[in-house]
């Protein structure tokens, strides 16, 4: 057991009966009032997040948590299947557990895998990923009054929005945190 003043980004807890990950953490005093922990939390069960206010001096219990680095391998109907580059082990992983991620997965991109009490319980993708243009119209010349954008489809299957001059088969910047392109790789 911990006390709350004692959590930090990135710790697990267990809550309510479940574990959750803490994003954000900020020890508050008001005024003449007594201080307190304001954690912005998310389940991992559930995926979602909720703000969480403890007293400063409250025990919350941490959960063991381990961060592997693992560079993805490929996918095989609905699992994904992660290599440990150490020991060339074998993880597979549900698409529930991947989420978002699988839109930038490319082989052999390293990914950091959370284990709560053994078992994987969430996938950190990098902050930013390089993939191919497969697709994309052509600009229309004179098409350039302001910031004009047009969908390009990458090499994973996601569609984003990219500015005129970008041709198929360049390199592209794509921002894990929003899908939004970056800038060419």
């Amino acid at each position: 057991m911990a006390a709350a003043n004692d959590l930090r980004k990135g710790q697990a807890i267990r809550y309510n009966s479940d574990i959750y990950i803490v994003l954000e953490v900020t020890h508050r005093t008001p005024g003449n009032l007594r201080a307190f922990v304001h954690a912005i939390i998310r389940s991992i069960k559930t995926r979602k997040s909720s703000d969480v206010r403890f007293s400063s001096t409250e025990k919350v219990e941490l959960v063991e948590v381990n961060r592997e680095t693992l560079e993805f391998s490929y996918k095989d109907k609905d699992e994904y299947h992660f290599m440990d580059p150490k020991t060339y082990e074998d993880t597979v992983l549900s698409e529930a557990l991947v989420g978002a991620g699988k839109d930038y997965l490319t082989e052999n991109l390293p990914v950091t895998v959370l284990y709560a009490e053994g078992k994987a319980v969430e996938i950190e993708m990098p902050s930013s990923v390089n993939l191919r243009v497969t697709e994309s119209a052509d600009g229309v010349r004179g098409d350039s009054a302001n910031n004009v954008q047009k969908p390009a489809t990458l090499e994973t299957g996601k569609i984003v929005q990219v500015p005129l001059f970008i041709k198929e088969g360049e390199m592209v910047k794509i921002s894990t945190a929003n899908g939004a392109y970056m800038g060419r790789a």
